[in-house]
């Protein structure tokens, strides 16, 4: 039987997200919390197809788009990364309101619309500017972000021990300083980078357990955040994630990955939780975070709630996206390779 998936291509700030439509019945489950659970045990073997060559390669995402068991909800998400499932991606929630407001999949209403996506971790209000039939910019107003560790010692492979928060901006991450961290944030930093970030991501899930009080079947640190003040007029911040391969050991070959081509919203949240609860970011205040191309995601802190026993802020996130194609992607039942390839000269060993 041969396999078909749809997809609206977009990238957000030059993060590319494949937004897979008209995937119901490959994702079973009552509520999302089902469904991403299936996923997470499921299909991976879908996720490597998607993501991996032939049809993908090492900085793509995707998302797969599908109704929505919440009747207040447009749209339910379920996000693919090169590592792993995860429970709610910044940059993969524009390019999915964009793809899907700019191919009439939901009604486009000008100057605003609003979209309430359905993610893993919880409702999702998403406002879309709009004109002429395009989406200008995108609004999140993410879940709420806290920090669970502040500045606590973190033991990396062949690096030493040095201080990282831990926090959660929708999805759990571990963050470090780049000067602490003796790394630049440079594309030219690309290869240390992305060593640095899978050590730490190796070394914080075996020496700082997590679990979100709300929804505990979410319960690892998936990304790092390597951070570093703006380098210029207006720029707040400046980062680099880093996506670590799906197949960390203690074995040096594993330490690597890919970096967001975005400035990473859910980061971004994470970020602007830590600087709040050390007292560096105001409420109603706009904190503009650079990524690796020199593109911008605008945050700001909205309010105040707490998580279970955390003390968290309500973020949003602005940034842009842009449509860049329409696909069909087929998988024949005769294809060799049926959830893709990598291969060592692209890829991670």
């Amino acid at each position: 039987m041969t396999l078909r998936l749809t997809a609206l291509e977009a990238h957000a700030e030059g993060e590319p997200g494949r937004v897979i439509v008209d995937v119901d019945d490959l994702v079973p489950g009552d509520t999302i919390a089902e469904r991403f659970a299936y996923a997470s045990r499921e299909l991976h073997g879908l996720r490597r197809l998607v993501l991996h060559e032939p049809r993908g390669y090492p900085g793509l995402c995707a998302v797969l788009a599908l109704t929505p068991s919440d009747p207040r909800a447009d749209v339910a998400i379920i996000v693919m990364e090169q590592g792993a499932f995860t429970p709610m991606s910044g940059s993969n929630t524009i390019c999915t309101v964009t793809a899907l407001l700019e191919s009439g999949r939901i009604p486009m209403v000008e100057p605003m619309t609003t979209v309430i996506v359905e993610t893993a971790v919880g409702l999702v209000t998403v406002d879309a500017r709009c004109a002429d039939g395009k989406v200008l910019d995108v609004t999140i107003h993410n879940v709420p972000a806290f920090a669970v560790h502040l500045g606590v010692p973190l033991d990396v492979p062949e690096l030493g021990t040095v201080p990282v928060d831990i926090a959660f901006g929708g999805q759990f991450f571990v963050l470090g300083n780049a000067a602490d961290l003796g790394v630049g944030l440079a594309p030219s930093d690309a290869k240390d980078l992305l060593s640095i970030g899978a050590r730490m991501k190796l070394a914080v899930n075996r020496q700082y357990p997590v679990a979100h009080p709300l929804n505990p079947g979410i319960d690892s640190v998936n990304l790092v955040m390597i951070t570093g003040p703006g380098d210029g007029a207006g720029i707040d911040g400046r980062n680099a994630m880093v996506m670590a391969t799906d197949r960390l050991s203690d074995d040096p070959i594993t330490w690597t990955g890919a970096l967001d081509r975005s400035p990473c919203g859910t980061g971004t949240c994470a970020r602007m939780a830590c600087m709040h609860a050390r007292g560096e970011l105001a409420l109603d205040h706009a904190f503009v975070h650079q990524g690796m191309l020199d593109t911008t995601f605008t945050g700001r802190l909205v309010g105040e709630t707490t998580v279970g026993p955390y003390p968290a802020v309500l973020p949003t996130i602005t940034g842009r996206g842009w449509v860049t194609g329409r696909s069909e992607w087929i998988l024949d039942e005769s294809d060799p390779f049926p959830e893709g390839y990598t291969i060592g000269d692209i890829w991670p060993a």
